[in-house]
């Protein structure tokens, strides 16, 4: 005996969707991520390509130069040989093959002593071509490649175990990043996550070779009176520039040096050396009337000056440096810490270092990289084509990070989705 079964009547007091929106195309973004790959349509259509994809990697590798520069091998262009498909989807699927299309690049052979040139179609592989579907037939079976979530190129500021830090991080390259000493109030740059170097002797290697140069890019400065009068407001006041003076023998001298701290006996000896004006450090975070600079306030910190004493403090007392450290000194702390034990050249240190960040063959922002440091800063002086680095870029995240930790700038959440992106299979 079987018990009857009841029919439950259910009433839909819901819309259906397609009455209000049209359902997109699902694999749309599969679709078109591989066609931005490959840019099939404008290969068929006879039409320039864009800087992208397959062809942003033929660009960015070539041209090759050899050694003693007189041969160079250029890249003209790529094709889609698709007369030459010898298996149909279908086919693929059933002998187990891959569905692929055979790809050529034009590369030139140049000889710069002759000026000869050889050309020459060269088969570079087989390349997998997407099913209408957005699938790939590999080895028979029909294959998905699942977009990813990762971590956005770009720059990010934290704090974590009681460090403030920044990373700028690339498409590809060298990371490099800072962080801030609390205890100390001292800031360092770490590449590639070695041991860290004072952040000034960074910006040395950089090539900002004075501190005036390194404080004008960090701080207003003002220029004062000096008077008996107002003997007492300069006290304590922080020297943007050196002040020079002549000797007996008419010989320019300086008396004290940018970045120091004017203690009373050293403001007496301005007024006995008749020193009518001096420049010095405004230490102010608001933007005043009449700046042109609205998003380069002045800090309102010391960070960088505590720098400078510590170069007094740990250099001068290994005598490695005199006044200041030079080009060659500040190279040769860089990369004792990137490469210990291997002594290095200067000139040879300095175009390896500007290669490791400004050079496009080693170091690549992405467009993405180079908008978020943009947007990030207000800075879209950069133009969106400027994938490296450029030294305006290391300036403002050492600002950043020091508006960050005095309170005036906010943290980044690593984990919020606008610092992640899709990467699809394109």
């Amino acid at each position: 005996m079987f018990a009857k079964s009841r029919v439950i009547n259910r009433q839909y007091f819901g819309k259906d969707i397609q009455n209000f929106m049209e359902i997109p195309n699902l694999i749309d973004i599969q679709l078109s991520s591989y066609e931005s790959f490959l840019q099939k349509e404008k290969l068929d259509n006879n039409e320039p390509l864009e800087n992208k994809g397959l062809q942003e990697v033929f660009t960015s590798t070539f041209p090759i130069v050899s050694p003693d520069g007189n041969m160079s091998l250029e890249y003209e262009f790529y094709q889609l040989e698709e007369d030459n498909i010898k298996f149909s989807e279908l086919e693929c699927k059933q002998k187990g093959l891959t569905y692929s299309v055979p790809l050529k690049a034009r590369i030139n052979l140049n000889f710069k002593d002759s000026g000869a040139i050889l050309q020459k179609d060269i088969y570079m592989g087989d390349i997998p071509l997407m099913t209408d579907r957005g699938t790939f037939v590999i080895n028979g079976a029909e294959r998905v490649v699942v977009s990813q979530i990762h971590r956005s190129p770009g720059v990010i500021f934290n704090h974590e175990k009681g460090v403030y830090s920044s990373r700028i991080i690339p498409y590809h390259g060298s990371w490099l990043e800072f962080e801030i000493d609390q205890k100390k109030e001292l800031i360092y740059a770490k590449i590639d996550r070695k041991k860290k170097v004072l952040g000034t002797i960074f910006l040395r290697a950089l090539g900002y070779s004075t501190r005036e140069e390194i404080i004008r890019c960090f701080y207003k400065t003002e220029n004062v009176k000096v008077d008996p009068k107002n003997k007492d407001s300069l006290v304590d006041r922080v020297l943007a520039s050196a002040v020079k003076i002549k000797d007996e023998n008419g010989e320019e001298k300086v008396l004290f040096r940018a970045g120091e701290k004017l203690h009373p006996h050293e403001v007496d000896d301005l007024i006995t050396q008749n020193v009518k004006e001096i420049c010095v450090i405004l230490f102010d975070a608001r933007k005043r009337k009449g700046d042109k600079e609205e998003f380069n306030p002045s800090l309102d910190s010391q960070i960088i000056i505590n720098c400078f004493e510590r170069e007094d403090m740990k250099y001068t007392k290994e005598g490695a440096f005199n006044e200041e450290p030079t080009l060659e000194d500040a190279l040769s702390a860089v990369f004792t810490v990137l490469k210990p034990g291997e002594p290095m050249a200067a000139e040879v240190a300095k175009n390896e270092l500007e290669g490791m960040f400004f050079n496009i063959r080693h170091y690549d922002l992405g467009r993405v990289g180079r908008y978020k440091l943009n947007k990030k800063f207000e800075n879209y002086s950069d133009p969106v084509d400027t994938l490296t680095l450029v030294k305006s870029d290391i300036i403002n995240t050492m600002r950043h990070l020091i508006k960050v930790y005095i309170g005036n700038e906010l943290l980044d959440d690593i984990d919020h989705l606008g610092n992640r992106r899709i990467r699809s299979v394109g």
